[in-house]
């Protein structure tokens, strides 16, 4: 009998060794999955608003569905927010000396051109009434006030008081994909045409010995409303506080020459993480709080989607949200460079309770130096404490390499398990206390 029960401790050690083991393995075996099917080409780098968007929120809601994770969207699953309506080009054309130009590649129409018709027989260097002007855009005076595109904008105002039919930029520096993306600012008309032209349109325009040009274009826009659509679990415990865990699921979309931004690391690693700790928590018996499970889209465009949340809560009551923990960028883990965590100052709580259930093998870095430019930040400004956890010091610099498997897996389990003991050591603890702090990062 003494054998026995000498032995008996050490046989359940064991058992429940191996049981975590095997737990751990289909975790990350599941993290992969997520990871690989979020960044397949169809997802075309999951762009808010984009069809792969849609693909991939489809995805989030059965993967919460058949955890078991109840609804709490708008509908279903989803909530869809406007993150802008205005207008678009529609078959817009320019001729170069009878030469059809390539749109979006060779010339773009600016978000403030006005949906007309020019054309005329345009003179380099000359700017006449009633005609196109070329303008030089080396020759436009810098502003430190203004953007590239307010410059613009500024000298299309200029010139249509003075009477041109359009007007022709060229020589700039900018990038087509950075000409794209000033559509996604709201600008009003000013009043006549006007386009961007690429660089080797540029040196036509600007070649010494150019004589007259014969310019044809035609401008026109289409209505759009862009919409994006965060994903919403519910883990109703019937408690009276609320945990809200998070990652963004959007990413880049596509750049120039139509290259995919998968987005592996930014943000696929962290929404693995959070379709994870979904499935880990509803199995769990940490029942003193609710859990609200939320994959935010437009985060790339400035926190739409988070932003959107919080006026627009639903059936979770804010006032009773103890916190907010939003997992960014989690798939780089190295050990030198450890767990990085922001907001921890928007609770003087928090890092006693970091303290307590960090592996001591597992580096730690605070970032103190406020509430981050993530998601959370649009929970900290509605004074809920926040934690933000990231791997990667660059944290979101778009690259057509960020694929599936040049993550840390192991990394970013480590960083799961941190969030879920982090979640089971305030289960019996009072509310946290926000801290505001002045400094933002």
């Amino acid at each position: 009998m003494k054998k026995i029960t000498w032995l008996l401790p050490l046989v359940c050690t064991t058992l429940f060794v191996g049981a975590q083991k095997k737990n751990d393995r289909k975790t990350l075996s599941n993290l992969q999955t997520h990871v690989t099917y979020l960044c397949s080409d169809k997802l075309e780098g999951r762009q808010t608003g984009a069809p792969g968007e849609q693909l991939a929120a489809a995805y989030l809601s059965s993967q919460l569905e058949q955890t078991g994770v109840s609804p709490k969207g708008d509908n279903g699953f989803l909530q869809t927010f406007t993150i802008r309506e205005g207008r678009e080009p529609d078959n817009c054309t320019l001729n170069l000396n009878h030469q059809k130009l390539v749109p979006g590649k060779q010339f773009i129409t600016l978000p403030f051109s006005a949906g007309k018709s020019a054309k005329g027989e345009v003179l380099p260097a000359v700017n006449e009434p009633d005609n196109i002007w070329l303008i030089n855009v080396k020759e436009i005076e810098a502003d430190p006030n203004k953007s590239r595109m307010e410059l613009y904008l500024r000298e299309t105002e200029v010139a249509a008081k003075s009477g041109a039919s359009a007007v022709i930029f060229y020589n700039g520096q900018e990038t087509p994909a950075e000409v794209s993306s000033w559509h996604k600012q709201s600008v009003k008309s000013a009043g006549i045409p006007a386009v961007w032209v690429s660089s080797d349109i540029s040196k036509i325009l600007g070649n010494d010995d150019a004589n007259a040009f014969q310019i044809d274009m035609k401008i026109a826009f289409k209505a759009v409303k862009v919409t994006g659509t965060n994903v919403i679990g519910y883990i109703d415990n019937k408690a009276p506080k609320t945990v809200i865990i998070g990652a963004h699921y959007d990413h880049l979309g596509k750049g120039e020459n139509n290259t995919i931004y998968p987005g592996a690391d930014d943000n696929a690693s962290g929404t693995a993480a959070l379709l994870e700790l979904a499935r880990l928590l509803k199995s769990a018996r940490l029942k003193n709080h609710n859990i609200a499970i939320i994959a935010f889209s437009g985060k790339e465009e400035g926190l739409a989607g988070s932003a959107w949340f919080t006026a627009h809560s639903g059936g979770i009551d804010l006032s009773q949200v103890n916190y907010m923990i939003n997992m960014d960028i989690i798939g780089d883990l190295d050990a030198s460079r450890g767990v990085q965590i922001g907001g921890i100052s928007s609770s003087a709580g928090w890092p006693a309770i970091i303290g307590s259930v960090a592996a001591k093998d597992t580096k730690v870095v605070y970032d103190s130096t406020g509430a981050g430019t993530s998601d959370h930040l649009s929970f900290y400004k509605k004074n809920i404490p926040v934690l933000y956890f990231y791997t990667n010091a660059h944290k979101g610099t778009p690259e057509p390499g960020d694929k599936p498997d040049k993550l840390n897996y192991d990394g970013t389990l480590t960083v799961l398990k941190l969030v879920y003991d982090i979640i089971g050591k305030t289960d019996n603890m009072e509310k946290l206390a926000f801290s505001a702090t002045t400094a933002r990062k």
